[in-house]
């Protein structure tokens, strides 16, 4: 079925309209995959709630099913429906997930906000596993099918039309994943809902849903300008049937009465032409060296999780905020920057060396500089580990000490534990103590001395506040109930009032409410860290406000309200957790080394893949490609899920490790491979054939001249 436009009216020399149609309906396509996958590792953490591990696992899930599903798209699409309608019918599954994921992340669906139960969640985590499965079929299925779309739209005598056309496909991909990665992180960042404000994700998931919509309706405004080509029947599928019916026959025929074969593959040679027989083996040859490339993956694709994460827990201060899944960013722009620098500047140079830099060699190279990457990455997660405040663990109790009065005091702790000096308006910082040897404290200032019996619990944190009043001790214990680091690497604030009549607090556009003297508000999110609000305290008869300082990435504060001189808040700071201190610049050389190793990897495999494979079963390899990153996900699952590892920096270098044993087999593997010219064999087999057909048309012209002599 072709399009409107006939093949004999098309002007050879120019580029297909249609063709531009899919590149500009790719673009918004990769835009909204690009943000989805960015985004959902912040939001399974911070809004669902759940912990890394799970949240890692739920990533890799995804992705493994959005390169799982290819296979089925590219059936359905050769097979059934053929390219357009594949396309067009899973874009519209496609656009309904996102749709279905947007709305399921909309935190007033339900009360989980007021009672943080899992069952308060069941409606959010349903729609969002809904949205998830049906976004994995619409991308996975339309894969395979959207770029061969694009080659179909050109003629055979337009190889450099053709060429430009996946040069531009490419960039489309790079631009939506660059620009994605720039704009959407801080649209999720925004605050946002009805009744209580939170992350923007129904605006982060909500944005892709729009492009995917607009992605489809582009795809169907070029519909007249496409050439649609019927499908053909799956070359996947004759390849299985081909290889299950050589080893079917291999074992029925085990007696040593029939003769051996040179290859199990010959024994498909009863049913199938010798043509398709030894297509399947050169692609067989290809598909055996995929089988170590799945480690790779495995490591790749952790950026997206993993490093993310890791991200939460550094410093984005480039003068400028950067959210965590932003440093994302860094892959595409490198990308772009190092793929023409590789192509035009370091291959020329490798061969004026006379180095034979085969595509093989190329690519166990990537696989060295992949386990390289994760090497770096755990030393960045080791200076993380160094800096992360330290809290307390099983029989552990942690107190600080904050002195709000104007003369020292000394706290002595019972059994004579420790005495510990507090200067005025100063702070300690914590104090480990065994929760089971903590009986009382003395707190002493100014003569006067106040007793207090204690009854705290273990894995908590404590403030103890207090200050001299003539006579007198006034003091107040605060149960800090944070015990890790805030995540997403965000800053936590909190008041305490040191004055001796009530006060109303608000900080920016967020109210405290009336704090009575020494008593402390509960910890709120600071909306952008490295940003400095205004204080603003409402006194009985005048108001008084006051800057604060530039609170850190992952950092929390109790700031006291202490005076009011001329209407200006006098306020103290004191640092609960210490902000991020490791910079988010230093994850940019495993990005750099992730990155050459994408360079080396993945763009020479596909090369290498479509050199060694005949031309009718380039899909194959492109499904077998497929679903090595599938493989790699899953990997990714079963190490986690199996390897007892608690330290990160640790699993970083058992993947590193991993990958770098797979690279020496890989290696191995590859040193035994002989490089074929498939056109070359193909070549050979048709002039065989047209030395048969030669052969048979002699014979029967010599049939029918004995029978005209009869």
């Amino acid at each position: 079925m072709g399009g409107r436009i006939s093949r004999q009216s098309r002007p050879r020399s120019r580029f297909p309209l249609g063709a531009t149609f899919i590149i500009n309906s790719d673009f918004f396509e990769r835009f909204s995959f690009f943000v989805t996958a960015g985004v959902l590792i912040i939001y399974c953490k911070n809004f669902l709630r759940w912990d890394v591990g799970f949240t890692a696992a739920i990533y890799h899930t995804f992705v493994a099913l959005c390169y799982l599903t290819p296979i089925l798209g590219a059936i359905i699409a050769d097979s059934w429906l053929g390219k357009f309608k594949t396309i067009l019918y899973l874009s519209i599954v496609y656009a309904i997930g996102q749709t279905v994921l947007s709305v399921g992340s909309i935190n007033d669906l339900t009360d989980h906000n007021q009672d943080g139960s899992p069952d308060a969640i069941a409606v959010n985590i349903a729609l969002s596993m809904v949205g998830l499965i049906l976004i994995a079929l619409g991308t996975g299925g339309i894969k395979p099918c959207v770029s061969a779309f694009g080659g179909d739209q050109f003629e055979e005598d337009q190889e450099k039309q053709r060429s430009t056309f996946f040069s531009l496909f490419y960039l489309s991909i790079n631009a939506g994943s660059l620009l994605s990665t720039l704009i959407t992180p801080t649209i999720r960042a925004s605050q946002c809902g009805i009744h209580s404000k939170q992350e923007c994700y129904p605006l982060a998931f909500g944005v892709p849903a729009i492009l995917m919509a607009v992605a489809l309706v582009v795809f169907v405004i070029g519909s007249r300008m496409y050439k649609k080509v019927k499908p053909q029947g799956n070359v996947m599928l004759e390849v299985s049937k081909c290889v299950g019916f050589a080893i079917k026959n291999r074992f029925r025929h085990r007696s040593k009465r029939f003769p051996k074969r040179e290859h199990w593959l010959d024994w498909a040679s009863d049913k199938y032409d010798k043509r398709l027989i030894a297509q399947i083996k050169m692609v067989l040859r290809v598909l055996f060296l995929y089988i170590p490339l799945p480690m790779f993956w495995a490591v790749f694709d952790q950026q997206g999780s993993r490093w993310t994460l890791q991200a939460t827990a550094m410093n984005g201060d480039f003068g400028f905020q950067i959210q965590p899944d932003q440093m994302q960013i860094v892959n595409p722009i490198l990308i772009v920057i190092m793929v023409p620098v590789v192509d035009s500047l370091v291959y020329p140079l490798i061969k004026k060396c006379k180095l034979n830099f085969t595509p093989l060699k190329k690519m166990t190279v990537g696989m060295f500089l992949g386990s390289m990457a994760f090497v770096a990455a755990a030393l960045v997660q080791v200076q993380i580990d160094n800096s992360n405040p330290v809290f307390p663990a099983a029989g552990q109790t942690q107190i600080k000490l904050i002195n709000l009065g104007a003369v020292p005091a000394t706290v002595q702790f019972q059994p004579q534990l420790q005495s510990v000096d507090v200067a005025p308006n100063k702070e300690t910082g914590y104090m480990t103590f065994e929760t089971s040897k903590l009986q009382s404290l003395d707190i002493i200032s100014a003569n006067e001395n106040k007793t207090e019996h204690l009854e705290l619990l273990e894995r908590q944190r404590y403030t103890l506040a207090f200050k001299w009043v003539p006579t007198d001790i006034n003091f107040t214990w605060i149960e800090d109930n944070i015990t890790s680091k805030p995540e997403d690497g965000k800053s936590l604030v909190r008041f305490i009032s040191n004055f001796s009549f009530p006060v109303n607090v608000t900080m920016g556009d967020k109210n405290f409410g009336v704090l009575e003297p020494l008593s402390v508000s509960n910890y709120s999110v600071v909306p952008n860290a490295g940003w400095s609000y205004t204080i603003k305290a409402s006194l009985p008869q005048y108001t008084c406000t006051v800057d604060s300082k530039e609170f850190g990435y992952g950092s929390a504060y109790t700031i006291s309200l202490d005076d009011c001189v001329e209407n200006r808040l006098i306020i103290t700071h004191f640092e609960d957790i210490a902000p991020n201190t490791v910079h988010m610049a230093w994850q940019i050389p495993q990005y750099f080394l992730l990155t050459c190793a994408e360079v080396l990897f993945s763009v020479t495999g596909l090369e290498f893949s479509y050199s060694q494979a005949p031309s009718n079963m380039k899909s194959v390899l492109q499904a077998g490609w497929l679903l090595t990153v599938a493989v790699g996900n899953i990997i990714v699952l079963i190490v986690a899920g199996v390897s007892a590892i608690e330290e990160q920096w640790a699993e970083y270098v058992l993947f590193a490790a991993l990958l770098l044993v797979v690279c020496i087999i890989f290696a191995i593997m590859a040193s035994f491979y002989t490089y074929i010219d498939p056109n070359e064999i193909e070549a050979q087999f048709s002039k065989e054939e047209k030395e048969e057909d030669k052969k048979d048309q002699d014979s029967n012209e010599k049939e029918v001249e004995t029978d005209s002599r009869l």
